[in-house]
């Protein structure tokens, strides 16, 4: 078979990050060294950091990256695009004219004769009450209704000031470092899972900016897959094994 590819929280857009153009056109030349190996792309959340659509109009820029997923699914591989709490508001403009499959919630797969449960991972455990609330309140259909009121030209600046804040505030790699097995709570998220769902093979998760590899049993592993600010990671399911691993220009990638 060929390889299944996994990324997650490029971020893309965000004011935050100085050098945002070099990085989009880092992902674009990525996707296209992978273009022909590829049988599937899962892109597990925060592509963008704010993607907010309305019926007759969608956020400026991204074309290069809109672009060659544009090409990927033309070639015939699968790109799934998953929501994260930075592109929640997704309508079916990504559906319709780049031809994804859009995922709101997590999903449970078989890849060859491996099972995955694949998610953004925010909303999984998280104990932040603030974030449990803002979440709630960005889900809400009515704050969604009143917020799609508002002009883009104001409402882009509003959300795109708001990420901005929200990453500046806890640096550009994200949240905290990794905060142990006993903490980290997409872990505790997987372990609590899987006593219930034991034949899952693989956890893969964004959302949290780090890169992690761990095992739960001899069947069960643990991936979080850091981003595509500044580690510029990846994880890759050639049908037999799971790799997780980074993009560096002029390699020869699996």
């Amino acid at each position: 078979m060929k390889n299944v590819y996994f990324i997650s929280d490029a971020h893309l857009g965000s004011r935050a990050i100085p050098h945002g153009r070099m990085q989009e056109r880092r992902l674009v030349r990525f996707l296209d060294t992978i273009k022909h190996k590829a049988s599937a792309v899962y892109m597990l959340g925060d592509m963008f950091d704010f993607w907010y659509e309305y019926r007759m109009v969608v956020p400026k820029g991204y074309t290069r990256f809109l672009g060659k997923v544009s090409e990927l699914t033309d070639l015939g591989v699968e790109v799934h695009f998953f929501t994260g709490n930075h592109d929640i508001w997704c309508g079916d403009y990504l559906e319709k004219e780049c031809g994804v499959v859009l995922h709101r919630q997590p999903q449970t797969l078989e890849i060859g004769d491996k099972v995955f449960l694949l998610a953004h991972g925010d909303g999984l455990g998280d104990p932040d009450r603030k974030f449990k609330f803002l979440r709630a309140v960005f889900h809400n259909r009515i704050c969604q209704c009143l917020f799609s009121c508002i002009h883009p030209r104001w409402a882009m600046d509003f959300g795109l000031m708001w990420a901005r804040h929200s990453r500046l505030k806890h640096g550009l790699g994200g949240d905290p470092g990794y905060l142990g097995e006993d903490k980290e709570f997409l872990v505790l998220y997987a372990k609590e899972y899987q006593k219930t769902h034991p034949d899952v093979n693989y956890y893969i998760f964004g959302h949290r900016h780090i890169e992690l590899d761990l095992m739960l049993s001899h069947t069960s592993r643990v991936l979080i897959l850091g981003d595509w600010i500044s580690q510029f990671t990846y994880a890759v399911f050639d049908g037999m094994n799971l790799y997780l691993e980074s993009y560096v220009e002029g390699d020869t990638q699996p």
